[in-house]
């Protein structure tokens, strides 16, 4: 048993807070631990998706794991918009140096013996770069399908993010796991409740 006490899931309870697309008008808007768990799931099926079409071998319940916590360092970064993110070098880098100190800090409160299992989910450079590639791939059509949300609910600010994500996405020729995704389960989420349940 531990003597002390530990902050960390409040910190995580507090990812509901951090609003996403923060710098755009949102018909519907997400926050991080909506997103976190959208993510984990279309990491699941994608990394299930590899195995059984694509004779892949990874490990679909770490996958989705790791997907739950790729954001977890926004609890004390925020969100910073992907289009601020990436405007220069020298903002990206700084970004990164951030959030990695944010790891750091999250990885600090926890107990002593928690400690390495959770270095694994929350030091991204500690994951194999075929789960990265995954996560990153459910993250960028989390993102998609979020942008065509908000383009049924009419509004067009998000017109450009979905172009340049759907690019993304479909130019990711090396993983045909997320073609398959987008051609079997993205086009009904445009479906209305009604049209879903005919």
């Amino acid at each position: 048993m531990t003597d002390s006490t530990s902050s960390f899931y409040a910190y995580l309870s507090r990812l509901k807070w951090i609003k996403r697309w923060g710098l755009m008008r949102n018909a519907h808007e997400e926050n991080v631990m909506e997103h976190s768990w959208d993510v984990a799931v279309i990491a699941h099926a994608l990394a299930l998706i590899k195995n059984r079409y694509f004779d892949g071998q990874v490990d679909a319940n770490a996958i989705a794991t790791a997907a739950l916590y790729h954001d977890v360092t926004e609890v004390i970064t925020g969100d910073l918009p992907t289009p601020i993110k990436y405007h220069s070098s020298a903002i990206l880098d700084a970004y990164k140096q951030i959030e990695h100190q944010a790891e750091q800090t999250l990885l600090s409160i926890l107990p002593k013996d928690l400690k390495e299992d959770y270095r694994q989910l929350l030091d991204h450079e500690h994951l194999p770069i075929e789960l990265q590639q995954i996560i990153k791939a459910a993250d960028k059509i989390s993102a998609y399908l979020k942008c065509q949300a908000e383009l049924k609910a009419g509004n067009t600010e998000f017109e450009v993010a979905t172009k340049q994500l759907e690019k993304i996405i479909f130019s990711m020729v090396e993983q045909p796991e997320v073609l398959f995704f987008m051609q079997t389960f993205a086009p009904d989420c445009e479906l209305t409740l009604d049209d879903l349940v005919k």
